[in-house]
């Protein structure tokens, strides 16, 4: 499947922090598979990347699940995120996945994973969303 960049905002300045790249959109299951690098300046002296940026990972592909689950028409709200983080996630490749689980006029419901390199889970996460129109970023 090709991606035409004008038409997604993985180009944006937070995306380009994660390295993030498109792989593939399941549209029977409402699935998207991104590719992320996490860089060295994410890591906390634990050695593994900061909480917090870890969340915007699996926000970034959950978001990205309802987008391109509503023809890009739509984008999420988050009205509440939840995350669990299952082993530490290091610098380098990792891959997320995220879907919709259920999506209604008034709320959405999504999941995210992040794996490493070699295939094991590293964070899941939840989010209840409201559905908006997608912003076009004109002013």
């Amino acid at each position: 499947m090709s991606v035409d960049p004008q038409r997604h905002a993985l180009g944006a300045a937070h995306a380009e922090l994660m390295g993030v790249a498109f792989d593939s959109f399941d549209e029977e299951r409402e699935e998207i598979t991104l590719r992320f690098h996490a860089p060295e300046s994410f890591i906390t002296p634990r050695g593994s990347v900061q909480g917090g940026l870890v969340a915007g990972f699996l926000d970034e592909v959950m978001g990205w699940a309802h987008v391109w689950a509503t023809k890009h028409e739509e984008a999420p709200l988050n009205l509440e995120i939840s995350m669990t983080l299952l082993r530490p996630v290091k610098a380098g490749p990792l891959v997320g996945k995220g879907r919709v689980v259920r999506r209604g006029r008034r709320v959405t419901f999504l999941e995210g994973e992040l794996f490493d390199g070699e295939g094991n889970l590293l964070a899941r996460s939840s989010s209840t969303a409201i559905p908006t129109p997608r912003p076009t970023g004109e002013k």
